[in-house]
């Protein structure tokens, strides 16, 4: 699928006892791009007059109304799964047929907070690993044993299916999944438009367990970090502009992002590699000097690493000129 010549339909699943507030974050989120188009699913249309026309969306998230019927949920490109409440009660088998059908049509899977519980139930995470809201990662575990549970982390995706916390996680979830699909620039444009930062890294843990004055030096530092990607930047260089020991920084930096800082600073290059591609006609090389890799080769071998095509494929991909590719030989 190509989300820039073809639209990607969206379903939100609307489970019995849902949240709404993970209903309104998917909608609002993907409504703000013309490559989606939006619909919540379920029972509630099913024996209704007028079937799937029968509410707008801005309906459907006000009273957290239906605007499709549970049937249209299967040919859905990305199928969401918003939290409920009461997650150990059993999912019907409708909704659970719904999610198997969907995933066997090739869509992407995402459960959000106790949605994951739904997608456990349906059989979609045996063998994977996922994660969930901190606050349910042990019953998760509990219950279902064949699935390997990161309890403090922001998203998992394994294959097609994408596992999240609750509340604001749903928007990076969805910020990621556009990312995907249009790239960096896009995602960022999405972020203004709903007046939130752009996607955290899916490493990322939930919820801190720093001390406030230790958190508030590791975002100064992260901060500074990401404003001079250009910079040489060594575990010793931010242990210093954090006034810790580089064992002391490396402990802290791992509870606060999930990664070692290196990796850290590996990928906000990347990113910052991603949408110079999208949105210049800058070389290879001034991309690597002013991203820190250094040279081409560097550059090269890293990105493919790290995103599975070279500069130029992603270039073709993404970005506004290809007229740059012939630069960057495979």
């Amino acid at each position: 699928m190509e989300p820039k010549d073809a639209t990607v339909v969206v379903g939100v699943l609307a489970m019995p006892r849902l949240f709404g507030l993970d209903v309104t974050i998917p909608v609002h989120v993907f409504g703000r791009h013309p490559a989606y188009r939006v619909m919540v699913c379920g029972d509630g249309n099913e024996d209704r007059p007028g079937g799937r026309e029968s509410a707008s969306l801005d309906e459907a998230v006000a009273g957290v109304r239906t605007t499709h019927p549970l049937g249209d949920a299967v040919d859905a490109d990305i199928l969401i799964v918003p939290g409920y409440g009461e997650p150990y009660l059993p999912v019907p088998e409708r909704y659970r047929r719904t999610l198997r059908v969907a995933y066997e049509r090739r869509a992407r899977i995402v459960g959000i907070c106790t949605g994951v519980f739904a997608l456990a139930d349906a059989g979609l995470l045996s063998g994977r690993t996922a994660t969930v809201h901190w606050r349910y990662a042990e019953y998760l575990r509990e219950c279902f044993t064949d699935i390997e549970v990161v309890g403090n982390r922001l998203l998992v995706e394994d294959g097609r299916v994408l596992t999240s916390a609750g509340a604001s996680a749903g928007i990076d979830t969805c910020l990621h999944l556009i990312e995907a699909d249009l790239g960096t620039a896009a995602a960022d444009g999405v972020a203004r438009e709903v007046v939130t930062e752009p996607a955290r890294p899916a490493e990322k843990a939930q919820y801190s367990t720093a001390r406030p004055h230790t958190r508030e030096t590791l975002r100064a530092t992260l901060g500074w970090a990401a404003d001079h990607l250009g910079d040489p930047i060594t575990v010793a260089v931010l242990a210093e502009r954090s006034r810790m020991s580089k064992r002391t920084l490396v402990r802290h930096f791992v509870r606060e992002t999930g990664m070692p800082p290196m990796r850290w600073v590996t990928l906000r290059r990347i990113v910052a590699v991603r949408r110079l591609l999208e949105v210049t006609d800058w070389t290879i090389e001034r991309i690597a000097a002013e991203t820190g890799f250094g040279s081409p080769v560097n550059l090269r071998t890293i990105f493919r690493r790290e995103v599975g095509v070279t500069p130029s494929a992603y270039r073709r991909m993404r970005g506004a000129d290809a007229g740059h590719a012939a630069e960057d030989p495979p």
